[in-house]
Order: C-alpha cells, then sequence, then structure tokens
C-alpha cells in the first residue's frame, strides 16, 4: 500500500507531503487544478519517461518519494532481497529529473537503473488511464489474472517442476551427447592423468604431515642441541638449575612456616612448580631420545614431496589439493566410460518427463479455454453496467511458437476487446480512449476482486463520457474493490466522488509570478460543500448542499 508521497518543484508543484490510506480515496477540483499532476509524479517515481519539461519552472531538479507499506507483499519483498535492496522490510523509491533531463533512480536510498523502478513498481501499483504503467497491457500480467481467476496454482506449480525434470534431463543429455564427440581423446588423457595420480596415490593430509615431518628431519641437529641445553638448565646442573634452586627455596620456607603461617602457601606453590619442571625436564629426555638423523628417512621424505609439487604443477593446482584433483578426474573419466549407458537412459527419461508435462500441460490448457470464457461473459456484463452498451471482452489462447516445455504453460493469453457495438475485437492494449480503457479495467478487476495481487489500484479518466446511473455504478464499483485494497481515483463526477472513503481536494495557487497547486484532505463539512460544487457549478443553493448531503449518507449506509 502506498502510505506517503513527496513531490518537490514538479510541474506546477512546488512542495507537497500528502499521507494515503486504506479504502477508496477520490482527487477531485477545478478543471485545470492539476488533479492528474499527482498521478503523473507517481509514475515517474515508478519508472515512467520522464522529460525536463516536467522540472517546475527555475528548478534544478523535480523530486519525487513514495513510501509503501510490504507487510502483505511477499513477492515484493523477495524482489527487494533479491536485488540486495531490503531494509528492514522498508520501501521508499526516489526519483529525481534534472532540469537538463538526467534522470536518476533510488530504492531504499541505493542508486538504480530507472528500469528497476519499473520491476518493482509491477509488484506496487496499476495505473488504468494510461498504458506506461499498467499491468493489464502486458501478457504475463493476462495470463495470471486468467490463472488466479481459475485457481490454478497447484497445477502451474506442478507444471513449472515437471518443465524443470525436463530441461535437467535434457540439457545433461546434450552435456554428455557433446562430450561423445570427443569422448576418445578426452579418454586417453583422463586415464593418462588418473593413472599418474594412482601411482602416487595421495593420502588425505599426507602433504600437510609430509612438510612438517620434512622439517624436522632437517633441523634435527638443531633441535637436538637446544633440547639438551634446556635439560642441562633444568635439571642438571646441581648448583645453578632449575630444580636446584626452587628446592632450596622449598626447604627455606618450610622451616619458617611455625614462624609465619603465610609463608606456608608460598612454599606449596613453589612446590608444585618444581613438580612441573621436573615433569617437563622427563619430557624433554625423552623427546631427545626421539631425535634421531635418519639421512635415508629425509631423502624419502623429499623425493616424495617433490612427486606433490611437480604433479601439482601439471594440474594446476596446490600440492594439497591434488587428493580433491584425483578425485574429480576419477569421477568424470568413470562418468566417460559409462556414457553411452547413461545417453540411452536419459532418452527414456525425457521422453517419460515429456509426457508427463504435456498431460499437465493438456489439463491447464482445457481449463484455461473453459474459464477464459467464463471470465470474458462476467466482464462483458459488467462492461454494459459501466457506460459501454453492446461492449464485448473476450480471452484469446493462441499456441506458442515453440513447442518445447514452458513453466507457463503452451499458449499465450490475450485479452481482447470492442467498446462500442459493431466495431470488431481488438486487443486491449490498441483501446484508444483512456476512459473506455479504464472502465474495461475497472470490469476486470471488479470481476477479479477477491485475485489481490497488486494492492494500490488507480484509476484517472474512469468517468469520462458518462453521467447519472452510470457514474453512480462506477463508484459503488470502485468502492467495492476498496474492499481489500487501495484505491485512488481522479473524477470530476460527484456520483463517483460521493463513494469514496477519503476525498483529496486539488486546488490552483496563484502567486506573484507563479502558479501552484495543492492538496488537501477534506473532512465531512467541506467534502459535503464540494460535492456541492461539483454538483452545481459555480453557485450553491440549499437544495444543492442537500443533495450532497443525501449523496454522502447514501454513500456511507
Amino acid at each position: 500500500m502506498l502510505n506517503h508521497i513527496h513531490i518537490r518543484d514538479f510541474a506546477i508543484i512546488d512542495k507537497l507531503d500528502l499521507d494515503l490510506h486504506q479504502g477508496m480515496s477520490v482527487l477531485t477540483g477545478e478543471t485545470g487544478a492539476g488533479k492528474s499532476i499527482l498521478i503523473d509524479a507517481l509514475g515517474l517515481a515508478l519508472g515512467n519517461r520522464a522529460d525536463s519539461d516536467v522540472v517546475r519552472a527555475g528548478s534544478k531538479r523535480a523530486e519525487i518519494t513514495a513510501n509503501f507499506e510490504l507487510a502483505d507483499l511477499p513477492e515484493a519483498q523477495a524482489w527487494l532481497e533479491e536485488n540486495e535492496l531490503d531494509d528492514d522490510g522498508q520501501c521508499l523509491i526516489r526519483r529525481t529529473i534534472a532540469a537538463e533531463g538526467r534522470s536518476k533512480g533510488f530504492i531504499n536510498g541505493s542508486p538504480v537503473p530507472i528500469q528497476s523502478l519499473r520491476a518493482l513498481g509491477d509488484f506496487l501499483v496499476d495505473i488504468h488511464g494510461q498504458h506506461e504503467h499498467q499491468s493489464l497491457m502486458r501478457a504475463n500480467a493476462q495470463r495470471e489474472l486468467v490463472d488466479d481467476y481459475a485457481g490454478h496454482g497447484k497445477l502451474l506449480e506442478q507444471l513449472a517442476v515437471a518443465c524443470q525434470t525436463w530441461r535437467d534431463a535434457n540439457e545433461e543429455y546434450e552435456r554428455l551427447r557433446q562430450a561423445a564427440s570427443d569422448r576418445d581423446t578426452r579418454l586417453d588423457f583422463l586415464r593418462y592423468q588418473v593413472q599418474e595420480l594412482e601411482t602416487l596415490a595421495p593420502a588425505q593430509d599426507e602433504y600437510l604431515e609430509l612438510e612438517q615431518e620434512h622439517a624436522r628431519l632437517a633441523n634435527v641437529g638443531r633441535l637436538q642441541d637446544t633440547a639438551h641445553q634446556q635439560v642441562e638448565a633444568l635439571d642438571e646442573n646441581e648448583q645453578s638449575s632449575v630444580t636446584h634452586l626452587l628446592a632450596r627455596a622449598v626447604n627455606a620456607l618450610n622451616g619458617l612456616r611455625e614462624v609465619d603461617s603465610r609463608l606456608g602457601e608460598i612454599a606449596d606453590n613453589l612446590n608444585g612448580a618444581l613438580a612441573s619442571v621436573e615433569d617437563a625436564s622427563k619430557e624433554l629426555r625423552h623427546y631427545l631420545d626421539s631425535l634421531d638423523a635418519d639421512p635415508a628417512r629425509q631423502n624419502e621424505v623429499e623425493a616424495r614431496l617433490g612427486l606433490f609439487i611437480d604433479l601439482a604443477r601439471k594440474h594446476h593446482v596446490k600440492p594439497a589439493e591434488l587428493i580433491q584433483q584425483f578425485e574429480t578426474l576419477r569421477h568424470e573419466l568413470d562418468a566417460l566410460l559409462h556414457a553411452e549407458t547413461r545417453l540411452e537412459g536419459l532418452q527414456e527419461e525425457i521422453a517419460t518427463h515429456l509426457a508427463h508435462y504435456q498431460a499437465l500441460a493438456d489439463t491447464l490448457s482445457k481449463s484455461r479455454r473453459k474459464q477464459a470464457r467464463a471470465l470474458a461473459k462476467q466482464v462483458s456484463a459488467h462492461m454494459q453496467e459501466l457506460g459501454m452498451p453492446g461492449g464485448q471482452f473476450d480471452i484469446v489462447l493462441h499456441a506458442r511458437d515453440q513447442a518445447t516445455p514452458s513453466a507457463v504453460g503452451m499458449e499465450k493469453i490475450e485479452f481482447v476487446v470492442s467498446a462500442n457495438p459493431g466495431q470488431g475485437l481488438k486487443a486491449l492494449s490498441k483501446v484508444a480512449s483512456g476512459g473506455e480503457l479504464s472502465r474495461i479495467s475497472l470490469a476486470i478487476q471488479v470481476v477479479l476482486a477477491n485475485n489481490v495481487r497488486i494492492p494500490t489500484l488507480i484509476f484517472d479518466e474512469v468517468d469520462v463520457g458518462i453521467g447519472g446511473g452510470v457514474a453512480e455504478i462506477v463508484g459503488n464499483r470502485l468502492r467495492s474493490l476498496a474492499d481489500n485494497r487501495q484505491v485512488l481515483c481522479v473524477t470530476h463526477l460527484p456520483q463517483v466522488a460521493a463513494q469514496a472513503h477519503h476525498h483529496l481536494h486539488v486546488s490552483k495557487t496563484l502567486g506573484k509570478g507563479h502558479t501552484g497547486t495543492s492538496i488537501q484532505h477534506l473532512e465531512e463539512t467541506a467534502r459535503g460543500q464540494e460535492i456541492a460544487r461539483m454538483l452545481g457549478g459555480v453557485e450553491i443553493t440549499e437544495q444543492t448542499l442537500a443533495h450532497a448531503k443525501e449523496m454522502l449518507s447514501k454513500a456511507a449506509s
């Protein structure tokens, strides 16, 4: 849901901050006041094309910021996370257009390409009345609407799994088939490499252990000298060894325990240190006994290390990684040796997966044709109510150009329409009248009211060319849509405006040398006066005010 929009230096808007709410909101005002400017600004924030002439005269840049609530929009949240633009559930979209024509986009403070604004906007807002940011113009959205109406969710999940399973098997088959073309050459090379590594027979962590052993053997003399010196310092010199000095200190302090008991604890600590030194001295002696120069073993270790290094250089890996390289090559060799058998098995698997996919796709196609007819019938019926008597809506299913499996089925879906009797059916995107397009969109949204994908719907020009009872029906349908989503409508008809939960009044302000636009939330009294103005024009009578109050009361009941 759109919570807030901030606009600065856009068209005739100097600065505007507007909070928006759940339910149906209408924008009304005098002709030329700029009712559609808010919609235009939001369209730019969502990635519509921008010209430098949208920048307010005398300003450096125009800026539009829109804040959205994403609590019930997992698809938008997933898109933000996938593109590393998520920020603790926030969704702040910002667009700037410089006076010289440069344009920048930001999502949660991070700069992004303008197409990213458009991609995220597809989850957030549907603007009915202009082709550029209306989801109904997109083939994928038309297909999704039919599938949502028909309840195809589980079937589509099964179809997507079947399609991916077929693709995985097919891709593996192609890899193996390609590999078979140079199989013999690759087999000879792999056999040679694997044989070399089998001769080496590297063990896990062997190279690191050999390095440690080599370091010990190469420095055995230095190790012996150092160990011997420390044994002598710890224990062997009767006058100055550590054990002799500690023992003498312990005896001296023990002799004074009766004089001052505090010395007893110190003596005990020194006695513990003496025991530790004696243990360390014994361990050093055992270490010395284990140290023997072994030139033959040193030569063996050096030769083994040399083999590791030479083979690692040939395989372009580190010596310690040779065992992993051995396993990789052995696995590839085994796969190639059994490739022919695997290819035969894959052909059978592909045929089985394709048959399973085709069965699911056929079920989906039959259901789509049936449900498309039902949906088209309902939309056509609503078009009659919305000022298009004789209008017709239909849904055409076209076979895909390629027969290969698709995760969304084997046909493309196209919405076609005839707004007036005698006119041929044309693609929805070819409908010229903004008002007709908006009302067709409204009819579709009414039928699909329970299949909410996009939470914010904006209708501009929805009431062009209608009035009276049709206008009241349009207002009623818009209000019903707002039961489970946010609806914003630009209107000049009181019958539509009276149905809204929230009323926004757009007015033009004139200053010295400049013109501006402001938007205000209308409360009960002011709202009645605005409805009366829309009903009666310049002169507002008591009768007109009474009529306005009656319309508002009726809509609220």
